[in-house]
């Protein structure tokens, strides 16, 4: 910082400052103090260069990261709540260090409309711990609706091609499909994708039946289906020009096909999720119901290219898919137990201890720097959320700070998310968010719990952006 600069954050007292830390900032990491005034990164100083007066938060032996974003979260609001909603579910992601969600649209009702997108925004007005937008559902009847898409409402759309316990709407023709695709060319819509093909599994459950044991859950719904739909988003992705993130992918063959779209150029990229970068299925024989989700966790090959995704930048984001359900829910018999488990608390420090596990421990900076792109840059530019996901003078003062050695267990006690249970208990986390800030205000600690009240707010489209407002007051 020049002397300009260094005399200008010194001027005037600071909301806050953040000393000690080792900063991961775009530029790289490095140790210094971040200023914050008026809910911004005023500065970022040097060792050495003089900070103003006002509260100090020690951040010596941790990294400062932004705060995280999880853009894979369902809080199940409206029409589910009793399995989440967003005080727990907001709770949850911001002891988790996340500080920004973007939540998904399969709800009750649906959220496939702009009304329904906006009715759901009123309805978390002054719950949400964390700022938020909304990925709009793509409606199979009525795919036309996203060459229109009010930006102030939803950048994204969510697809599902395959079905399950929670999925409104599936699109099982492949027309309607091309034409959501079309669409969503015309309106600037990035389409996020459960990309199974429901037609894979329609054909083998006609033949094998439904599954009687969790041994039997990930042939059940195998990597086949997987493989087929990603080859088919990509074809459309060549013929429409469409943006597309396969959501959770969870086999090798999908990473090698998207990873080799994305070299030709096409505009694909895919996210990864903390679970299956942390079980196997293995694990979902052992331990049944915590671990079925859908898409199933697969073999320890996949997992490990899953992580070489990770390592050499090729996954674009990494989410947690929270989806909780009771425990009588998951406790049915293997072929009704819904899929899916709450994560959204765990995802940076399953992320952080398998990096680590991985041999980034020998360069900590840039396991640092992964976490940071992965649950920072990757979504904040991904799916256009201004000031959002960096380190940086004039972003938004939303910070979570990692203890990187620290190492504990999840307790049940512990668990923010209603359903009261974790897919992680008894794990031993390597790293720990310890502190998390939000808008410039220390929100929640490792040692004394939240402070404060719920300030999260519906972020707005980014600058680019144009059209009506989304306004959560006007009815």
């Amino acid at each position: 910082m020049d002397a300009m600069n260094t005399a200008h954050a010194s001027a005037r007292t600071a909301d806050l400052v953040v000393e000690g830390g080792r900063l991961v900032t775009p530029e790289g990491v490095r140790e210094g103090t971040v200023v914050i005034r008026d809910g911004r990164i005023d500065a970022l100083l040097a060792v050495g260069e003089p900070a103003p007066a006002g509260p100090r938060l020690d951040a010596v032996g941790r990294y400062v990261l932004p705060g995280l974003i999880d853009s894979h979260v369902h809080f199940r609001t409206p029409g589910l709540e009793y399995k989440e909603d967003w005080e727990h579910g907001s709770r949850a992601a911001i002891a988790g260090g996340v500080t920004t969600v973007v939540d998904m649209p399969n709800t009750r009702p649906a959220a496939l409309d702009e009304t329904a997108v906006r009715d759901k925004a009123r309805i978390v007005e002054g719950r949400s711990w964390v700022d938020h937008r909304f990925h709009i559902g793509a409606d199979p009847d009525r795919p036309g609706l996203l060459a229109s898409l009010d930006p102030a409402v939803a950048t994204s759309a969510k697809v599902f091609m395959a079905g399950h316990h929670t999925a409104p709407v599936v699109f099982r023709e492949d027309r309607q499909l091309a034409a959501a695709f079309e669409a969503a060319a015309l309106g600037d819509v990035q389409l996020v994708l459960h990309a199974e093909a429901q037609h894979v599994f329609d054909l083998l459950d006609g033949w094998r039946g439904e599954p009687r044991s969790y041994a039997g859950y990930e042939p059940h719904r195998p990597r086949t289906g997987a493989i087929v739909a990603v080859a088919r988003v990509i074809e459309l992705v060549r013929t429409h020009g469409t943006r597309a993130h396969v959501l959770h992918a969870s086999t090798a063959e999908e990473v090698d096909l998207l990873t080799a779209a994305a070299a030709e150029g096409l505009p694909v990229t895919f996210e990864v999720t903390g679970h299956h970068l942390s079980f196997t299925d293995a694990d979902t024989c052992r331990r049944g119901p915590r671990t079925r989700l859908s898409p199933a966790i697969r073999a320890q090959r996949d997992q490990d290219r899953l992580w070489e995704a990770v390592l050499t930048g090729q996954a674009a984001t990494a989410g947690s898919d929270h989806a909780p359900h009771t425990v009588e829910e998951k406790n049915r018999p293997p072929a009704e137990a819904p899929p899916g488990l709450p994560g959204v608390q765990e995802l940076a420090g399953a992320l952080w201890t398998g990096l680590m596990a991985r041999g980034a421990g020998d360069d900590a900076d840039g396991a640092a720097r992964h976490l940071a792109r992965l649950m920072g840059s990757g979504p904040a530019d991904l799916f256009r959320l201004p000031g959002k996901g960096r380190l940086a003078v004039g972003a938004d003062a939303d910070l979570a700070l990692l203890d990187p050695d620290h190492r504990w267990q999840l307790a049940a006690d512990t668990i923010e998310a209603k359903c009261g249970w974790s897919a992680y208990e008894g794990w031993v986390f390597t790293g720990r968010v310890t502190t998390t800030v939000k808008a410039g205000r220390p929100v929640w600690d490792a040692g004394s719990g939240f402070a404060g009240t719920p300030a999260g707010r519906l972020l707005p489209p980014a600058p680019a952006a144009t059209g009506r407002s989304l306004s959560v007051a006007g009815r």
